[in-house]
């Protein structure tokens, strides 16, 4: 374990030796009006552009333009099993086989169609089970399901909440409500990692302690894929679906990933919302009335993917995969554990890091709780050059990203903030 010190030079000697510095020039750093780097530490929000993927996405723009609709077939990435270029790597990142993955839709689309397939509630056995505050989408997503099936979201979903006085839930204590409820629980379905505390949940006992209650479990892992190494597979989630813009660095609105593990990959009996593009490939252009699903987690597809932002995906993903989830979540328990000790140096009543300090209950983010005059301080951070963010009532995420972001980078937030607060 490194043996953290304050002064600058520190991390300029971390920085020096970090195996992966080499990343942050492939990646386009927003600038200040000064022309120096903003500190960009808004990664769970949005990740930075590759500096590869205007050529990607030129590449398709070029094909389409030479060669229309021949592009499906004649392109030099046809497009026609474009999103195909994307599932290997994507496997390996959430720790999958090939056959359990696909990207495709965004992340609440995909969301309520794993619902409509794994969300079969009765009357005795049809509560959901999320996180309190969890991300608004997946809170408005489960209870438009539980209205969908007729029940009443406050009888039937269930929001697990910190025990009080704490800021993240326990392990534990999930694992005794799953035994005790289980048998009224038709879903739990958690975020990989909390969107407003930080809080990384242990998938796998979750998981199993679900299944032990014949339960389906499956994760939301908008803030987990990319950012911690995930074994989707081993733990035998039932299904996790994810967006692609926040640490994998798809672009805006990017297109989303969803993974169904491999004992449903046959059960063509399972309910679902189909589309064509799901359809089997040998008889899809065929064009026929009836529908015959792809096995494995493609068969949920409903339409041909979008191409041009599948393209940008790929210029990440290219970096990812080369990179390793591995490496890149080494240096990320490094970077905020650096980050934690140069905010402990504060010894405020006012700040209390939410986040568990257990690496392995938290990815790259902290969320910092500021009393009182949060808001005002977020908003000087923004004015000094700091690209973090603010949610309500009293806290700043901030998250350290292993491609781009450097010690430098924490080293200068942490001088800034306690500057600037002390002013406040």
């Amino acid at each position: 374990m490194t043996t953290f010190k304050t002064d600058r030079s520190f991390a300029l000697e971390l920085d020096a030796k970090d195996p992966l510095a080499k990343y942050r020039d492939q990646f386009h750093i927003p600038k200040q009006d000064n022309g120096e780097d903003c500190i960009y530490f808004c990664g769970n929000s949005l990740g930075l552009q590759p500096k590869t993927a205007k050529a990607y996405v030129d590449q398709e723009l070029d094909d389409w333009a030479k060669l229309g609709v021949e592009g499906h077939i004649q392109a030099r990435h046809p497009w026609k099993p474009y999103h195909e270029f994307l599932t290997e790597q994507t496997a390996r990142m959430v720790g999958a086989k090939p056959i359990e993955l696909v990207v495709m839709n965004t992340l609440t689309v995909n969301l309520h169609l794993m619902m409509v397939s794994f969300y079969r509630p009765t009357p005795t056995k049809h509560k959901i089970v999320i996180e309190a505050n969890a991300f608004p989408s997946d809170q408005y997503a489960v209870q438009s399901q539980i209205k969908h099936h007729g029940f009443d979201p406050h009888a039937s979903l269930v929001e697990l909440s910190p025990r009080d006085g704490e800021s993240y839930i326990r392990t534990g204590d999930i694992e005794a409500f799953i035994e005790r409820e289980g048998d009224s629980i038709a879903l739990i379905m958690l975020g990989g990692v909390n969107y407003y505390s930080g809080q990384a949940f242990e998938m796998e006992r979750i998981t199993m302690a679900g299944h032990a209650q014949n339960c389906i479990v499956g994760f939301d892992l908008a803030h987990a894929a990319g950012n911690l190494v995930l074994n989707l597979h081993d733990w035998n989630v039932d299904f996790a679906v994810w967006c692609s813009y926040k640490y994998l660095n798809g672009s805006p609105g990017c297109v989303a990933g969803c993974f169904v593990h491999e004992e449903h990959a046959n059960n063509f009996e399972l309910p679902r919302f189909a589309g064509w593009w799901g359809q089997n490939k040998e008889t899809r252009f065929q064009m026929g009335p009836d529908f015959d699903p792809i096995p494995g987690a493609e068969g949920w597809q409903l339409s041909n993917p979008p191409i041009l932002p599948m393209a940008v995906l790929r210029a990440s993903m290219d970096i990812i995969d080369k990179v390793g989830v591995k490496k890149l979540r080494a240096k990320s328990e490094q970077l905020t554990g650096y980050f934690e000790f140069l905010l402990d140096q504060m010894q405020s009543d006012e700040i209390k890091i939410l986040t568990p300090r257990e690496p392995n209950q938290r990815g790259c983010q902290l969320s910092i709780r500021v009393m009182q005059k949060g808001k005002s301080l977020y908003e000087i951070l923004k004015q000094r050059g700091v690209i973090c963010d603010w949610r309500e009532p009293d806290v700043i995420r901030v998250a350290p990203v292993p491609l781009y972001n450097t010690f430098e980078d924490v080293y200068n937030f942490t001088q800034i903030f306690s500057e600037e607060f002390q002013q406040l």
